[in-house]
């Protein structure tokens, strides 16, 4: 059950670091050189090991890490909601 709520969640995580590139904030402007390489999409890799590492940990009997994910994926749905809504 954890792996399939890490994948949801994970989906969402997703769209919502797509919806934040994809927006143009100025905030972006401001992250380091490296995160830019390849249209933002480096990002988009560390997202997807960071859910890898979740997915595998949880599915390898370590259900706290689906917790850690699920306080992850809330931290990152409040800060996509801030630049997203130009709050920040």
């Amino acid at each position: 059950m954890a792996v399939l709520i890490i994948f949801i969640l994970g989906t969402l995580n997703f769209a919502l670091h797509k919806a934040v590139l994809e927006s143009r904030h100025p905030l972006l402007g401001e992250v380091p050189w490296f995160v830019h390489m390849l249209g933002g999409r480096i990002s988009l890799v560390a997202e997807f090991l960071v859910l890898l590492g979740a997915l595998l940990l949880a599915a390898n009997g370590y259900p706290a890490w689906g917790w850690a994910y699920f306080a992850y994926s809330v931290v990152n749905a409040f800060s996509a909601w801030l630049i997203l809504t130009r709050r920040i």
